[in-house]
């Protein structure tokens, strides 16, 4: 077999349907739209519309509140730091901060911070400088002999957030 001799298999593909193009193509004259009408037309955009009814998404209430201020904060795991550290991509000697993460590549990116949470075994006596910490993050850091520094970014909350050093 050569490279110009492949085909697809017979009945894998089918011409498109050519509308508009006379009586004695079975979609002449109105191209399968039917006659008339808002739908018959191009560009048509109802999906909501219930022809004068109060639509559903309108009739509903609305629900919840986004909090426009609220901390978009990078949640890092004790295990995946761990990961990094086993990997060599973590120096243990120096403080794990937010541009040591994103180094390593146990975050893509940096957003307002780093919340620290306690999922995964730490082994590695590390010092941590985050956003937030939880207080089994804190507890498993501490047991480790490390410990927690938490550091407020600019327009990031302190709402309930536990520090240690």
């Amino acid at each position: 077999m050569k490279l110009n001799e492949i085909r697809d298999n017979e009945g894998a593909t089918k011409a498109r349907m050519r509308v508009g193009r006379g009586i004695g193509s079975g979609k002449g004259k109105t191209a399968g739209r039917g006659v008339k009408g808002q739908k018959a037309r191009t560009g048509v955009a109802i999906k909501g519309f219930e022809g004068g009814q109060m639509p559903l998404h309108r009739r509903l209430p609305k629900r919840g509140f986004n909090n426009i201020h609220a901390a978009d904060l990078n949640e890092v795991n004790l295990g995946r730091v761990q990961e990094a550290v086993d990997a060599g991509k973590l120096d243990k000697a120096a403080t794990v901060t937010v541009d040591a993460l994103v180094k390593a590549g146990v975050i893509s990116r940096a957003r307002d911070g780093v919340k620290l949470l306690g999922v995964g075994e730490l082994t590695a006596k590390l010092s941590f400088e985050v956003t937030r910490a939880s207080k089994s993050a804190i507890e498993a850091v501490e047991k480790a002999g490390g410990s927690v520094t938490t550091v407020y970014a600019a327009g990031v909350a302190h709402r309930g957030t536990v520090a240690s050093a």
